[in-house]
């Protein structure tokens, strides 16, 4: 320290502190918050608890006959429907659709859900399997159905050694 000077020396670790949170701050700027995160959440929890229960009303199973087949308590399913719970697990929105002679898909997706299958998928070709989600993402139900027979052709003409 100089002569009587008080003034404390700052350390470049405080500094570093105040820009990290900075840097977080801004980050996320752009995205929702907590509340609108909540709301959005509680929503999605209760359209898929919705769904559910007018499908197994539906097909005339009771609470407590679905919570068996499912493979869970009947308090469990009541909160799923009731949106208290968020939706299931992939594995469990699959044995629901099962069930509910529903297509898996389309279950797993409502309950924001990614198939186990789908990720391994993904992971063997992130690149170009991202870049081909974003490149179809505007394109028409019948434009993505001749995408998939399509790739069902050229799969299997991979199989059959044909070009």
């Amino acid at each position: 320290m100089d002569g009587g000077s008080s003034a404390p020396i700052l350390s470049p670790r405080p500094l570093r502190a105040v820009r990290v949170q900075i840097s977080a701050i801004m980050d996320h700027a752009d995205r929702p918050s907590g509340l609108e995160r909540t709301s959005r959440a509680a929503s999605e929890r209760c359209r898929f608890g919705e769904i559910i229960r007018q499908k197994r009303l539906a097909k005339g199973l009771s609470l407590r006959r679905f919570a068996q087949l499912v493979g869970v308590s009947p308090t469990y399913i009541s909160q799923v429907e009731q949106g208290h719970f968020d939706p299931p697990t992939a594995e469990r929105a699959e044995r629901m659709a099962v069930i509910l002679g529903e297509s898996a898909d389309a279950l797993i997706a409502l309950a924001g859900r990614l198939p186990q299958d789908l990720s391994g998928i993904i992971c063997e070709r992130p690149l170009e399997l991202a870049a081909f989600l974003r490149e179809s993402s505007g394109l028409t139900r019948e434009q993505l159905q001749s995408l998939v027979d399509h790739a069902r052709r050229l799969r299997e003409s991979n199989r059959s050694g044909q070009p």
